[in-house]
């Protein structure tokens, strides 16, 4: 088992492609994962014990916001925990490309204990807006339900471009498949910000002043659902010209 620095330079070497990557997930995310990777890799853990390890942190910190009233205290706990968890999520796959350990099991335990945590992060903030706030109207309750949706919209739809993007690749041959990729585009980088989960949960640090808290978590669900629009439309886009193809 070599030192940290070894293990850390191994890492920077085995990181996925930074195209249609944000800001925030190419500077923030992937390098406290490839640090918390390598401990991970000290400490003699798999990937899959990582994934539960980010499962317990963004988990805990879900359920905070939709049992405990919210406070200062509590917008630092559950932003810290998000961050973590958020960071540990991206552990595992750079522990799994180190040690040639990933497998299907892995990828599919990761992407339940993704799907769960976009399902249940908007269902505590409905039941946090249901318990602890002062609403202007009921109406804000609707809110939650839009967002979950835009969320889980998003990603199943990315999962499916991706995995019917490489059937398609396998199945039009080796001249499809050597197409050059498109430069990575900073613009692009910056231009997804707004679209990064780990953007979202800055939202949190503001739960000590609900008003504030509610008025960030509109904006961010109106970009999200736009964001869902242009998505959708752009793999449809290219998912039907892989067929013309």
């Amino acid at each position: 088992m070599g030192s940290t620095g070894t293990v850390l330079r191994e890492l920077r070497g085995a990181q996925k492609s930074a195209k249609g990557v944000s800001l925030y997930s190419r500077y923030v995310n992937r390098p406290a994962g490839r640090v918390l990777a390598a401990g991970a890799y000290r400490a003699g853990l798999s990937p899959n014990q990582v994934t539960l390890i980010s499962a317990l942190f963004t988990y805990g910190a879900v359920a905070s916001v939709a049992l405990v009233e919210p406070s200062w205290t509590l917008a630092v706990l559950v932003y810290a925990a998000l961050a973590v968890g958020f960071a540990f999520d991206s552990a595992d796959g750079q522990l799994a490309r180190l040690t040639g350990r990933g497998g299907p099991d892995g990828e599919w335990l990761d992407h339940v204990v993704d799907c769960g945590k976009l399902l249940l992060v908007h269902t505590a903030v409905l039941i946090s807006f249901y318990r602890f706030g002062e609403l202007p109207s009921q109406a804000w309750l609707l809110l939650p339900l839009g967002f979950q949706l835009a969320a889980v919209v998003t990603f199943c739809a990315g999962l499916l471009r991706e995995h019917l993007g490489k059937a398609a690749a396998s199945a039009q041959g080796p001249s499809w498949a050597a197409t050059p990729a498109a430069p990575v585009s900073r613009v692009r980088a910056v231009a997804l910000l707004p679209a990064d989960y780990g953007v979202f949960c800055l939202v949190f640090l503001l739960l000590g002043a609900p008003g504030a808290f509610r008025a960030g978590y509109a904006v961010l669900a109106v970009v999200h659902t736009l964001f869902l629009a242009a998505f959708l439309a752009k793999w449809f886009r290219e998912l039907k010209s892989l067929r013309a193809g």
